[in-house]
């Protein structure tokens, strides 16, 4: 099964089921649906960033701070973010990642999802899977922050990393 075939649920303004239907589809007709930020850090609290191959059908060849993706019809957002943080970095046996909030992103443009963002230390080795990221490191996160300008970063992952900032300095 191709990754536009997944079936995904549809969700309100309220993020409550309203229905299922293929991502391909959902992306295709702006289907408001569920995703799942997990920001991943090193033993030495640097980030996980990386940049996303080309042939990703969101967001290809953009820089990310976060791991995660779509969450799958019948599939929770805590199960989501663990599926998730281990296939894109990688690795069995991580933690299971802490949920910090939840917030609707939209675009204006057709993009909208419920956004549940969770943070997890991985001691880890990683080993990203290549079908979905072209380049990854460890920043420390003044880094991070230096490039947030220069780089070219996924638009939903900056909102989710500014409501992060702030989350954490209230």
């Amino acid at each position: 099964m191709s990754a536009a075939d997944e079936i995904l649920d549809i969700v309100d303004e309220n993020d409550r089921v309203v229905g299922q239907s293929p991502r391909g589809e959902a992306y295709a007709r702006g289907l408001r649906h569920r995703c799942v930020f997990v920001q991943a850090r090193d033993a030495e609290g640097r980030l996980f960033v990386h940049r996303r191959t080309p042939t990703k059908l969101v967001f290809p060849s953009l820089y990310d701070m976060f791991v995660g993706g779509v969450v799958g019809a019948g599939e929770s957002y805590d199960e989501a973010a663990l599926r998730e943080a281990e296939e894109e970095l990688g690795v069995t046996g991580l933690p299971r990642p802490a949920y910090l909030f939840k917030f609707l992103y939209d675009d204006g443009a057709g993009r909208s999802w419920w956004s549940a963002v969770y943070e997890v230390r991985c001691d880890l080795p990683v080993r990203p899977q290549a079908e979905e990221v072209a380049w990854h490191g460890f920043l420390p996160e003044e880094e991070v922050r230096a490039r947030l300008g220069d780089w070219p970063w996924v638009p939903d992952g900056l909102a989710a990393y500014e409501r992060l900032r702030a989350h954490r300095a209230a």
